[in-house]
């Protein structure tokens, strides 16, 4: 049953050079007729499926607030009439950029129900923004938390990197210090990945992107581990740190293994156990939707045993880890019946803890996670 949605708006004023996300420049698109396209999606999708009263909603992109403070409006409007019943303690989260983000748009988000916005702030060295081709300053991050908090927006969290460009530890660390002097309740922190289709991927197949060192990577993880548990975070998943109450519910949806709508150019959805990618060309979404159909791309249905594997390698990024009476419960099989040789190899690296109750990462594990998660990826 589905209890949680993601929207896509892939607009952005400047593209980031190391973003991969489906993104358009905002200048000369079609932004109405995708707001338009997007209504249909979400109405045919909510008529089509089984959902209980949707809990999390999250708009991303792209910058949902590049929109103008009209499409702002009607795009939340339409996510608010379309995914229909919402619960009454939904947690509605919306992404911001400093730089477009005034007063007059807080204010709408805020009279929308909005209750939850998460910041792309990156860094807090305007030489390293200017590296990312971010488009705010450091000052803009100030100035939009000082407003958002006097609209009275409480929860709210920030996007940090690290192992970028020209970043030095001592740069993190003032960076880290910066966000817990915001007084912001949740903080996700980033490794930089190189992706294909990036600026960044281009400069580092010509040998022009200097990256600090694996040590040096895992010194500022190590740092921003420790720091933030002595301020009252709690790293509730690897990249996650929130105070308590304030874990981002919508992203636990995702780790918990559960269903939820992917809506808009790109998105990717979990309904029924089949995966899915939506259309990424503005054009072609477009136009699919004016056809009468839902935009879905590649649709995979899971088998039992990836549904299986999917839930140990999704859940091991919790740090409470996966829950073994629940994974029974959902599959009628013990976990350690059927990763039985991947956990003890594991435990014996140091890398997992396997108690009666749950299957979790060690300190150890969380750094290497990816090396974890792989083992229970195609073994059954």
């Amino acid at each position: 049953m589905v209890k949680a949605a993601y929207v896509h708006i892939p607009f952005c004023e400047q593209i980031c050079h190391y973003c991969d996300f489906n993104k358009f420049l905002l200048e000369g698109q079609p932004v109405d007729d995708y707001l338009d396209a997007m209504d249909l999606e979400m109405k045919r999708l909510v008529r089509t499926t089984d959902q209980e009263p949707i809990e999390t909603i999250y708009i991303g992109g792209g910058t949902p607030t590049a929109l103008s403070e009209d499409q702002l409006k009607k795009m939340l409007e339409s996510v608010k009439t379309n995914l229909q019943p919402i619960h009454s303690d939904v947690e509605f989260t919306v992404e911001a950029n400093p730089s477009v983000t005034d007063r007059n748009k807080l204010d709408i988000l805020k009279e929308a129900g909005v209750n939850r916005l998460s910041i792309g702030v990156q860094a807090f060295q305007d030489t390293l923004l200017s590296t990312l081709n971010r488009n705010h300053r450091q000052d803009d991050v100030w100035k939009m938390i000082a407003e958002a908090q006097a609209v009275g927006f409480e929860n709210i969290s920030i996007d940090l990197m690290f192992g970028l460009p020209g970043q030095t530890l001592e740069m993190f660390k003032q960076s880290v210090q910066h966000a817990i002097d915001l007084d912001v309740p949740h903080i996700s922190a980033y490794s930089l990945q190189v992706e294909k289709q990036t600026v960044f991927y281009i400069r580092d197949r010509k040998g022009q992107l200097t990256l600090p060192g694996e040590e040096q990577e895992s010194e500022m993880f190590t740092y921003l581990i420790e720091t933030l548990k002595q301020n009252g975070f709690n790293q509730y998943e690897i990249s996650n740190f929130g105070k308590p109450g304030y874990e981002s519910r919508h992203n636990l949806v995702y780790w918990k293994n559960e269903e939820y709508y992917g809506i808009g150019a790109g998105a990717h959805g979990y309904i029924e156990n089949k995966r899915y990618e939506n259309i990424k060309p503005l054009p072609h979404y477009i136009r699919k939707i004016e056809e009468g159909e839902l935009p879905q791309r590649a649709v995979n249905e899971l088998t039992v045993n990836e549904q299986m594997e999917e839930e140990v390698f999704l859940g091991l990024r919790k740090r409470s880890g996966v829950d073994k009476a629940l994974f029974h419960q959902k599959f009628k099989v013990e976990m350690d019946e059927v990763f039985g040789a991947q956990i003890d190899k594991l435990v014996s690296k140091g890398l997992l803890i396997s108690t009666p109750k749950n299957l979790r990462l060690t300190d150890k594990g969380v750094f290497l996670g990816n090396e974890v998660f792989q083992e229970f990826i195609g073994v059954i």
